[in-house]
């Protein structure tokens, strides 16, 4: 990899985490002073935007802390290396700030009976964009995944028993589609959830994910290879 290239993961790796933590900082305040007069309830409901966010994007960042772990064991590169662990500690933050929104709300963690993930995020044709075409997630055919932009349990197993060059791009390949739906639920919540401390966590994960986006683009451009189509 160029030095330019290192240069510049360091430095949206960086500015991601730090990003991602200056909104979660900003959220944990404002969720614990109620944050002033925001319209709708003061404390959503288990079928709300804001809960059914909370829930799946808990779940969302739990698989990219993992992938990123798996990452970090079968590769010696450094830049792919020092972005897993910014991945793994910016989004298990994040997804520690979800859960404790759960609780602060007196919320399960899991949906209620009948509701699936993404159930909050109906298919009106809105909240999908920037996501291959998807015109919204509920009910879609996530090609065995739970969600949208989740591995599977077999590419999972593929990223185990990769190793050096192979398992970066897959890793890379993998984040960018994880990051891609990721990037859709957050856009979604910008978009419904009505806490406003959540929907600004969300609109921080677009800003910081976009930015991981075009850099993994490069390395993979780096190693002769592209997104997945």
């Amino acid at each position: 990899m160029s030095a330019a290239l290192s240069r510049r993961t360091r430095w949206v790796a960086g500015s991601a985490v730090a990003l991602a933590l200056l909104f979660a900082g900003a959220a944990t305040v404002a969720s614990a002073r109620g944050d002033g007069a925001a319209p709708g309830p003061r404390t959503p409901s288990a079928e709300s935007a804001d809960a059914g966010f909370a829930r799946d994007m808990a779940v969302h960042h739990q698989q990219a802390v993992e992938m990123s772990f798996v990452v970090r064991d079968v590769t010696k590169d450094e830049d792919v290396r020092r972005l897993a662990y910014d991945i793994a500690n910016t989004q298990a933050n994040q997804r520690g700030m979800l859960l404790g929104w759960l609780d602060l709300w007196e919320l399960p963690k899991t949906a209620p009976d009948g509701q699936g993930p993404m159930a909050w995020m109906p298919a009106d044709g809105h909240s999908g964009h920037g996501m291959h075409g998807a015109k919204g997630m509920a009910g879609m055919d996530h090609g065995g995944a739970l969600m949208p932009g989740m591995a599977t349990r077999a590419e999972l197993d593929r990223l185990r028993d990769a190793r050096g060059k192979q398992a970066e791009i897959l890793f890379l390949q993998l984040m960018t589609d994880h990051h891609e739906g990721g990037v859709a639920m957050a856009r979604g919540c910008a978009t419904r959830c009505t806490v406003p401390a959540e929907k600004r966590l969300a609109t921080g994960m677009v800003e910081a994910q976009q930015s991981e986006l075009d850099l993994m683009a490069d390395m993979l451009a780096a190693r002769g290879a592209a997104p997945r189509p």
